[in-house]
C-alpha cells in the first residue's frame, strides 16, 4: 500500500522562501532610492524657503543687508538662524538637514551683505536640481563640481 502525504517538500518550502528573499532585497533598494529623492526634494524646498525669509529680512534690514559676516567661509549658519528666528520671526524655526546629516545646510555673505549663497548637500548625483543652482565657488561655498554635490542658491 503507498501512503500519499498531502504537502510541501522541504525542496519547495526552500525555493518559495528564496524567491521571497530575492523580491523583498529589490523592493528595499528601490525603496532606499526613493527615499534618496525625498529627501532631497526636502533640502531643495527647504533651502527655497529659507531664501524668501531672507529676501524678508533684507526689506526690513536693507541698511545693514542680509545676516551675517560679510565674505564668511560658509560657515554663517548660526547667525543666520538667529537672525531669521528673531523677533518678528521670519521663520519660526528653520529647517534642519531630513538626513539627519551632521554637517548642517551651509549660508554665507558677499561684500558688504549684499547677497548671499545658500548650499545644501543632495544624495542623488544626478539631481536634475543641478541644472537651475549655481556652480563653482561663490563666497568660499564650494558648490556643485565633479567631485561635490552641493545645491547651491543665490537671491
Amino acid at each position: 500500500m503507498k501512503k500519499k502525504s498531502k504537502g510541501f517538500t522541504l525542496i519547495e518550502l526552500l525555493v518559495v522562501i528564496a524567491i521571497i528573499g530575492i523580491l523583498a532585497t529589490i523592493v528595499l533598494v528601490s525603496l532606499n532610492t526613493a527615499r534618496q529623492k525625498a529627501r532631497d526634494s526636502r533640502r531643495i524646498s527647504d533651502m527655497r524657503q529659507i531664501a524668501l525669509a531672507l529676501e524678508m529680512y533684507y526689506d526690513d534690514n536693507a541698511a545693514t543687508g542680509y545676516p551675517g559676516t560679510a565674505n564668511a567661509a560658509c560657515d554663517d549658519w548660526a547667525a543666520m538662524v538667529t537672525a531669521l528666528e528673531a523677533a518678528p520671526g521670519y521663520m519660526t524655526k528653520v529647517p534642519l538637514d531630513p538626513g539627519g546629516s551632521a554637517q548642517p545646510y551651509a549660508y554665507a555673505t558677499g561684500t558688504s551683505n549684499a547677497d548671499y549663497v545658500l548650499k545644501a548637500q543632495l544624495e542623488q548625483v544626478a539631481n536634475a536640481a543641478f541644472v537651475t543652482d549655481v556652480d563653482g565657488t561663490p563666497y568660499a561655498c564650494v558648490c556643485e563640481d565633479t567631485t561635490n554635490r552641493g545645491y547651491c542658491i543665490q537671491p
